[in-house]
């Protein structure tokens, strides 16, 4: 039986910080580069404190505790995204592709525009899943792991290909990732991919609903059910075609003709 507080207030919670966290994170990466220092003061000292708070909520297993922690691994990660973003974490390459490379290096040449930023989400995750270790609470860590795990089946499928390749959330700056996506089609592995995610997300459905009403394990199981959710939609949204703008257009700048064409040139350069 569906539980208001168990089920339903996780679920709205969990949909509304993604959304707003997202925008957010948008808005700032899409500013003037000027602005930069000071946006990763500011989600440095976030991801500062959500570290502190996933350690402190880890010490309990009650419901504000579980809340507590999953905030917190939220402030971590968008520490992270916005260290990419704004491209102070992202690769030692960062320049486009070379059209000539193939298989192995051509994946090698794509996987130094990210590297930095991807070291640094492995060494988080491992740092959170540690200090976790055998604590009352490891949501915290569960979240991050869950997040790290969907982002990676998202950029390999990229590189391989999908049919949908539109980034209107990528940054000026970071144009030139656009070139090591593949070409645009639909894939097995972005079909496993989301079969695998909506397995884990059914099973995190199964223990939300075996859960005692109103417990902590039923809340921790529903947030990790939306968040495989939110995973699944976005896989499919590499499938679709859906528009970034459609749901975060109010976080865009509204950039001028030449940018758009400039943009657009480069999106054209990707598939030539």
């Amino acid at each position: 039986m569906v539980s208001w507080i168990g089920h339903v207030v996780p679920f709205i919670v969990t949909v509304a910080i993604w959304f707003i966290a997202t925008g957010l994170i948008a808005w700032a990466d899409n500013r003037e580069r000027s602005t930069f220092s000071r946006s990763m003061m500011i989600g440095s000292v976030a991801g500062i404190v959500g570290l502190v708070v996933i350690l402190f909520a880890s010490l309990s297993a009650e419901v504000w505790a579980v809340y507590l922690a999953f905030v917190g691994a939220l402030m971590v990660w968008g520490w992270h995204e916005l260290s990419f973003l704004t491209g102070a974490a992202a690769g030692p390459r960062r320049g486009p592709s070379d059209p000539t490379l193939t298989g192995i290096a051509r994946f090698r040449q794509a996987a130094a525009t990210v590297m930095h930023h991807e070291v640094a989400l492995a060494l988080t995750a491992l740092l959170l899943i540690s200090l976790s270790w055998n604590a009352p609470n490891q949501i915290g860590a569960t979240v991050f792991v869950l997040m790290f795990g969907m982002r990676i089946t998202s950029k390999i499928n990229l590189f391989v290909g999908v049919p949908n390749t539109t980034s209107e959330m990528l940054p000026e700056h970071l144009a030139y990732l656009k070139t090591y996506f593949g070409r645009n089609r639909m894939t097995v592995l972005l079909a496993l991919s989301i079969a695998g995610i909506a397995a884990m997300m059914a099973w995190f459905a199964s223990l939300a609903l075996s859960a005692p009403v109103g417990s902590a394990a039923m809340v921790g199981a529903s947030l990790l059910f939306t968040l495989s959710l939110l995973g699944v939609l976005e896989h499919f949204f590499l499938a679709l075609p859906f528009r970034d703008g459609m749901l975060w257009g109010w976080a865009l700048p509204k950039r001028s003709g030449p940018q758009r064409n400039d943009a657009a040139a480069r999106a054209r350069n990707i598939t030539t």
